[in-house]
């Protein structure tokens, strides 16, 4: 039984269980400059701040730091990084959803789901895995690889 008077239940543990998510995967700081340490040195407040305002129904997310990175074929392109509390809350609700919306994809569908990968799915059911010069893992889709590039494509394992 709910006894915050929250219009959304949310357990304070999970916000704690996504922030040590999000502290594993590490990350730049974002628009409002504060680092994961900066984050880390009035923790509770922190967290709190985050669980009151999601389970208020008064979270909004702040703006993303756009930082231009270098393409490999050359170019830049834009990334928006999240600030530390929004990736906390964003975590926060693929932590809530997931387990009720990841049943409803196709057995096929592979993109941004948990421990899912088209790759190692394709490689276990064809045995066709490549892995071109930059060491770079390719599916081969022309059972001749004379077809996909001919020479600068190696079996792995040969």
């Amino acid at each position: 039984m709910d006894t915050t008077g929250k219009p959304f239940t949310i357990d304070k543990r999970l916000v704690y269980e996504a922030y040590k998510a999000v502290k594993s995967n590490g990350g730049a700081a974002g628009v409002d400059r504060q680092t994961i340490e900066q984050f880390d040195a009035d923790l509770g407040r922190n967290l709190y701040k985050i669980w009151n305002r999601m389970s208020s129904g008064t979270y909004f997310p702040p703006p993303v730091l756009a930082v231009s990175i270098p393409k490999k074929s050359g170019g830049q392109r834009i990334l928006g990084v999240p600030t530390v509390s929004d990736r906390i809350a964003q975590m926060v609700v693929k932590q809530l959803i997931e387990p009720d919306i990841d049943p409803i994809f196709l057995p096929d569908s592979y993109g941004y789901r948990p421990r899912k990968s088209a790759l190692v799915h394709r490689f276990r059911e064809t045995n066709q895995l490549w892995v071109d010069s930059q060491s770079r893992p390719h599916v081969v889709v022309s059972p001749d690889p004379e077809l996909d590039g001919g020479s600068q494509w190696q079996r792995r394992g040969e």
